[in-house]
């Protein structure tokens, strides 16, 4: 089974392309999901981002037509050296910041100095952490009257990246969701795409 991100403007054509391509397939509507099994025995289910259940019609336009974004909600990627962070009501982003810090390579060299770079190292990683918190905490900890806010936040980049800076007290009340971007080192690129695809429809798949 493999999971794939599907632009909403583009699901009822991959319906229709998965129908043609395993035969007649017949949708049905269980545990929040649209659901499609074909003939030769090959099934997806597309699930609504930001965790919304669906409960409607098994017809693929009412499902698009379900696809919404939140009012507020934010996307956070985080790599050694770099993050970007971005707050956005519905589609349209709010504000967002893009930072990049110098993390030093690894080195071959051994003992003391190897030592050495281990610790420089730490110490940049720990610096750009602490940036990318900051500015998170800024954008996505509250809301335009400085009231702290619980809002959903999708993430990617490095998983002990992020963790280290989900672990600041100050975004302790964002509520992280799916899916999880495996997104390369964070730019304005990066970051625009990453907000595509926390708005796609997430469908898993199973071909027979």
């Amino acid at each position: 089974m493999t999971e794939v991100l599907v632009p909403a403007a583009r699901l009822v054509r991959w319906i229709e392309n998965f129908s043609t391509r395993h035969e007649e397939a017949t949708l049905t509507v269980a545990g929040g999901e649209l659901a499609g099994a074909a003939t030769d025995g090959s099934t997806f289910a597309a699930r609504l981002p930001f965790d919304a259940a669906y409960d409607g019609d098994a017809d693929p336009v009412a499902f698009v037509d379900a696809v919404t974004a939140p009012d507020a909600w934010g996307v956070l990627l985080v790599r050694k050296g770099g993050f970007a962070v971005a707050r956005l009501a519905g589609p349209e982003i709010v504000e967002h910041k893009i930072g990049q810090r110098h993390v030093q390579g690894r080195t071959k060299a051994g003992g003391q100095s190897q030592q050495r770079f281990a610790r420089r190292r730490d110490n940049q990683a720990r610096q750009a952490y602490e940036a990318a918190a900051g500015h998170a905490a800024r954008i996505l900890g509250a809301d335009t009257s400085g009231r702290r806010q619980s809002i959903p936040v999708i993430t990617g980049g490095d998983h002990a990246a992020i963790d280290d800076v989900l672990a600041d007290a100050r975004l302790g009340r964002l509520t992280v969701i799916g899916p999880w971007l495996a997104v390369p080192d964070p730019r304005r690129a990066v970051l625009d795409g990453a907000i595509a695809d926390a708005q796609s429809v997430r469908v898993e798949v199973s071909n027979a």
